[in-house]
């Protein structure tokens, strides 16, 4: 299983930062008919994203278009176990995407809402955080 990561970055580590607010953009469905939108912050790994990806996937058995609106590109470090303090931070242990509450997760084109709506449950099941199930139908009332 390949893991998300960026190709390249700027700057090899970065700070912890805060996840505060609401999403202001990516917040609404772009590409498809249906999606997974966020109801919590949190931290998506990219191993966790790969196993909704490959669940959707299996779901639709190749139907229909399937977008990730999201991608780990914050590098997570940790000191190894029973280390002193000091002597710097830690390595890059994983990849993160930040995610906020509104954020679109996954979109689905191409197949029926009921496909989609189980496809996207599975997905939910995969997620740290609580999803729901949106449509381009109901974003546009």
């Amino acid at each position: 299983m390949s893991n998300l990561s960026p190709s390249k970055t700027k700057y090899r580590k970065t700070h912890k930062g805060r996840n505060r607010g609401v999403a202001k953009g990516g917040d609404a469905i772009a590409f498809g008919d249906f999606g997974l939108q966020s109801f919590d912050r949190g931290h998506l790994t990219s191993s966790q994203l790969e196993a909704a990806r490959i669940a959707i996937n299996r779901h639709l058995r190749r139907k229909g278009k399937m977008w990730m609106r999201v991608f780990p590109q914050k590098p997570i470090t940790k000191k190894p176990a029973e280390t002193r303090m000091g002597k710097g931070k830690g390595g890059v242990e994983f990849w993160v995407s930040v995610v906020k509450p509104g954020s679109v997760v996954f979109e689905i084109a191409g197949v029926s809402a009921t496909l989609a709506r189980e496809a996207m449950r599975l997905a939910d099941c995969k997620l740290p955080v609580h999803c729901r199930f949106i449509s381009r139908e109901e974003q546009n009332q």
